[in-house]
């Protein structure tokens, strides 16, 4: 089986002002660099427009029709300092959820091996109720509840490794034995949340926190000491990755040292876990990540670990 790749045009119509950080131009890099022969194995598909009943099951119904009533026809929408809506936002959020969803389906039904969703806008910022961050809808978090209600999962793992902290995935599943949240994050830095003693009322809310400046040997150790033996007591039955690249040392709005082969490193520890405990099942979303050059060469690397599997 392959590796699936999903994508679709409608992520270039997610419009952001001049100078934000969070621009088409970061699509544009991850498919130049995916268009190389090494990567003509793999299977690509056109992320679907997600359904609202999907959305639904991780926003309460009213924030979605909130965010559908801010979209404008014209020009962009202020959501907060730092995220906007353009005509195109919609659409852009609907095929993100719709990839996620598409992905758990491919996966879970034996078509493909893994998946990775190339989509923007990210999603881990994006609480119950609130878009911030760059984010409207929770990604990962409509995916682990779309794979509880089709598929029947009872324990779904979402790991993520953006240098911010996911607070939008936390705050939906801080009460939720079912859903185990891991997090390698740099602290202090946007938005604030993610130390150690943030477990949840379950206590399946894992952070692992690193200091400014931290490289790679840090990033794996927390992976190791923090992250891998909960996951593993955990077993999930799906494991989700909420690939976040702005760790990488190049990255404008963070302060870690990763480089390329950290990433992939992680990336094979985590299908690791999904080869243990769940045939395998893994999906992985993009999040974070705005020089293009180390978000392009993160991604590749990533992808190439995938393929492996």
């Amino acid at each position: 089986m392959s590796t699936l790749i999903l994508h679709h045009p409608a992520f270039l119509d997610h419009l952001t002002p001049v100078g934000h950080p969070e621009r088409p131009d970061r699509i544009r890099a991850i498919d130049r660099i995916l268009e190389h022969e090494k990567f003509q194995p793999v299977v690509r598909d056109m992320a679907p427009m997600g359904a609202v009943e999907d959305i639904a099951r991780a926003h309460p119904m009213s924030y979605v029709d909130q965010i559908h009533l801010l979209a404008p026809e014209e020009g962009t929408a202020r959501v907060d300092a730092d995220t906007t809506m353009s005509p195109g936002t919609w659409e852009a959020a609907l095929r993100g959820v719709g990839g996620a969803c598409r992905a758990v389906d491919e996966v879970l039904t034996k078509k493909v091996s893994n998946a990775f969703s190339a989509s923007r806008p990210p999603g881990h910022h994006a609480e119950k109720d609130r878009a911030m961050g760059f984010c409207f809808f929770n990604n990962a978090a409509v995916a682990a509840r779309y794979a509880q209600a089709k598929y029947g999962m009872d324990r779904v793992a979402i790991v993520d490794f953006d240098v911010h902290h996911g607070n939008g995935t936390q705050d939906i599943f801080w009460e939720d034995p079912s859903v185990m949240y891991c997090s390698t994050h740099q602290m202090p830095l946007y938005p604030g949340s993610g130390a150690a003693s943030e477990i949840g009322e379950a206590n399946t809310i894992v952070n692992a926190p690193l200091a400014p400046g931290e490289d790679g040997a840090g990033f794996r150790e927390a992976f190791e000491v923090v992250i891998l033996p909960r996951l593993q007591d955990f077993a999930p039955e799906l494991v989700i990755v909420s690939a976040g690249f702005d760790a990488h040392a190049r990255d404008p709005l963070g302060g870690l040292n990763l480089v390329e082969a950290d990433f992939a490193w992680a990336t094979r520890a985590l299908m690791d876990v999904a080869d243990k405990h769940s045939d395998g099942h893994l999906i992985s979303l993009l999040e974070g990540g705005y020089d293009l050059e180390g978000l392009a060469r993160s991604v590749a690397a990533h992808v190439m670990t995938l393929m492996t599997g």
